[in-house]
């Protein structure tokens, strides 16, 4: 009897089927030229890695999100890469240590999770992205947000908007103005995570209280975050902010919220989530970082676009298709296809033109519409 499960693929994944594949395919190339054009060069990292070198590479890193096995060959824990951050931070402090800085790489290719993302099951995504090694200023965060946005619209996006956030602000004051015992610092960024006033009051958290309210659009916010009597320990990340926000300018609308955590775990003094009319969800993350090993500063961004992927196949994108029936001139076929014609060559009688998709045939030496 056959079993009716053997070909169901477990929950999370799924096949890229011609369309959706081709619509794959135009985004990454967009996205990836663009990256390119501004003197980022590309890495391909191999799909699994020691656990240890990817988990102890930036903070943050989980291990549990990762499928792992041992390695037959050097019985050592193996992990399917669930960030490709992290591996070019292991080639920026290896392989191109000695490689002038600031350092300028970028990447794509398939990410896996064990389990999907809140009420998203997707455990498969394609990660495109770009990191400048050496560097965490303003003018390098600047540099990445606007690849960023450009890249993003390249890829087809419209309507972009941006929220800054900055990572470690509950750290920095802890240290300073509004002190906290270690212990009760996560407890801080645990309510402000939820917007809680009324537990980050019983915690002993009302000196961040005005935090909960620095939120929204980026005039008002950074007014707001201006205003907290913090004895000058948020002034050079305010002139920070509002450099990087005079470099989006009408690019991209934009909106802060300096105490957003979540998917910023291993990100610094900056970070920034991206997002686009008409599509639903995140489309990328970036912000500030060290790396381990040489603990060199860096920026960076990755995009997650697998919604426009699905957008995208709603657009049309017709090409002309050329049918070579049997016999066809080899010489003009090839000709054409160096233009830039896509054909499909007969294999039969039987084939027909238009049964194949195809919305011309070569007559002779040049194509002729059906």
């Amino acid at each position: 009897m056959t079993d009716p499960t053997r070909d169901l693929l477990p929950e999370g994944l799924e096949d890229r089927l011609p369309r959706e594949a081709a619509a794959v395919t135009r985004i990454s190339r967009a996205a990836i030229d663009v990256m390119d054009s501004h003197g980022y060069d590309r890495v391909r990292p191999p799909l699994i890695e020691f656990e240890k070198s990817m988990a102890g590479r930036m903070d943050g890193v989980q291990p549990r999100r990762m499928f792992r096995f041992v390695d037959p060959s050097s019985l050592r824990t193996l992990a399917l890469r669930s960030d490709i951050t992290v591996q070019v931070g292991r080639i920026a402090a290896t392989s191109l240590a000695r490689a002038p800085r600031p350092l300028r790489l970028c990447y794509g290719g398939q990410v896996v999770t064990i389990k999907g993302d809140g009420l998203d099951p997707t455990r498969e995504r394609l990660q495109l992205g770009a990191e400048l090694i050496g560097s965490d200023a303003v003018e390098a965060v600047s540099e990445i947000v606007l690849l960023a946005i450009e890249a993003l619209t390249a890829a087809g996006a419209r309507g972009i908007s941006i929220d800054f956030t900055l990572p470690n602000l509950v750290d920095a004051l802890a240290a300073g103005p509004f002190p906290l015992a270690g212990d009760a610092i996560e407890a801080v960024r645990r309510e402000l995570d939820a917007k809680d006033a009324g537990s980050l009051r019983e915690i002993g958290g009302e000196a961040y209280l005005p935090l909960l309210y620095a939120t929204g659009p980026f005039d008002r916010a950074i007014a707001q975050l201006a205003a907290i009597d913090a004895g000058g320990a948020l002034a050079s990340r305010i002139d920070g902010l509002k450099a990087v926000a005079a470099r989006v300018g009408d690019k991209a609308r934009i909106t802060l919220d300096p105490t957003e955590r979540h998917g910023f775990e291993y990100q610094s003094w900056f970070g920034f989530t991206l997002y686009a009319e008409g599509v639903r969800g995140v489309l990328g993350r970036g912000g500030t970082y060290r790396i381990h090993g040489l603990d060199e500063p860096a920026t960076g961004f990755s995009l997650y676009t697998d919604e426009l992927v699905k957008a995208d196949q709603g657009a049309e994108h017709a090409r002309d298709v050329l049918f070579l029936p049997l016999g066809h001139d080899g010489e003009a076929a090839a000709r054409l296809r160096a233009i830039g014609w896509r054909t499909i060559a007969a294999l039969s009688k039987a084939d027909e033109a238009k049964v194949l998709g195809c919305t011309h045939v070569l007559d002779g030496k040049e194509p002729q519409p059906l």
